[in-house]
């Protein structure tokens, strides 16, 4: 079994920052994407970040929402199968449940991999 433990969220007022980490734990054989989606009270949960690859060495794509473009930056380090989120200049509408997903190869016999989730942690942003 896989976890994904996400931390950093609080309460920040307009034009603040907070980083975001998601840590992992469990039967890893790869990752082959980390993502990040949040949700706010009344809405679908939404992309906000997306990073493909396969490691640090083969390369890898990160692709942002339209919304969070320039403010956002996300992170990954490859060896301890983590990802961090860097949020800048954060607004009311960020306010949201931040969630990490990840998909996971658990052996080399796993071909498709299986996407897992974490709890979410709160971000709240005060105006």
């Amino acid at each position: 079994q896989v976890q994904l433990v996400e931390s950093g969220g609080g309460l920040v007022h307009t034009g603040g920052s907070l980083r975001l980490a998601c840590t992992t734990s469990g039967r890893i054989f790869s990752i082959n994407m980390m993502a990040w989606y949040r949700q706010a009270p009344g809405n679908r949960r939404e992309l906000v970040a997306m990073d493909i690859s396969g490691s640090a060495v083969s390369g890898h794509n990160t692709t942002y929402a339209e919304p969070v473009k320039g403010r956002f930056t996300m992170s990954r380090d490859f060896a301890k199968n983590t990802a961090l989120l860097q949020m800048n200049n954060l607004q009311p509408e960020d306010t949201a449940v931040y969630y990490c997903a990840a998909a996971v190869r658990t052996s080399a016999a796993h071909d498709i991999p299986t996407v897992y989730w974490g709890q979410g942690t709160q971000v709240t942003v005060s105006s």
